[in-house]
């Protein structure tokens, strides 16, 4: 495992989300309750843009097809089942960084 910078915490305001290509791996990137979260930023059932999604509370809504998720654990609300990957985020001097596998 490996950390990577990914920016500035200011770009990614409270109630926002922001998408990264880290290697071939897309992430989403949200801001809600005062903490960041990571995971995968394709959705699990046909591919949908999570960052573009909508997020209440802990639940983000795919904008494709309405698929839901926990951001905190990646898990389909619908069905208890863990569909996407998360990853740890950090906020270090005000610069947001991600945990992932080093695949350089």
């Amino acid at each position: 495992m490996a950390w990577f910078e990914l920016c500035s915490a200011a770009e990614v305001p409270s109630g926002s989300a922001k998408e990264f290509v880290i290697g071939q791996q897309i992430i989403a990137v949200f801001h809600t309750d005062n903490r960041f979260f990571a995971l995968d930023g394709m959705c699990a059932h046909q591919g949908g843009p999570l960052a573009q999604g909508a997020v209440d509370g802990h639940c983000l809504t795919c904008p494709w097809h309405g698929w839901q998720y926990d951001i905190t654990n990646g898990q389909n609300l619908l069905t208890g089942k863990q569909m996407l990957e998360t990853y740890a985020i950090e906020v270090r001097d005000g610069t947001l960084w991600i945990e992932m596998e080093d695949s350089h």
